[in-house]
């Protein structure tokens, strides 16, 4: 019978592999973008944001991998850029519910950041 220690590593491990993938994956998507821009010979606002949004994550493994903790606002930060992304895309065939629709989510999820932000600041994470 394993020990929960014996356990734990094992789940560490897999989440390290599972980490490694999806570094692996995200570098290989970048590649492919910038190889994008290259054969076009242009580079978009659209296409910047995409490359943002894998240096985030890319940036959010790193983190992970130092602290083994995953700071909540960094997948917040990713959201609102894809949103963003998302609504420069789509922004002339969404209509007006949809520009209120995807705005007021970035708003909702950019007061989600403020407020763990604030919550941080009045009640300060504490190592056991």
């Amino acid at each position: 019978m394993l020990s929960s220690e014996q356990i734990k590593s094992v789940l560490i491990r897999i989440e390290d592999l599972g980490l490694g993938l999806i570094v692996l994956a995200t570098i290989v998507a970048l590649g492919q973008e910038v190889w994008e821009m290259v054969l076009k010979a242009r580079v978009d606002l659209a296409d910047l944001l995409l490359l943002f949004i894998y240096l985030e994550v890319i940036a959010m493994v790193s983190i992970y991998f130092e602290c083994h903790q995953l700071p909540v606002r960094i997948p917040l930060f990713i959201a609102i850029v894809a949103l963003a992304r998302y609504l420069i895309l789509n922004a002339k065939t969404l209509g007006w519910e949809g520009l209120l629709a995807t705005s007021g989510a970035i708003l909702i999820l950019a007061v989600g950041v403020l407020v763990i932000q604030l919550s941080q600041v009045k009640f300060p994470y504490r190592e056991k």
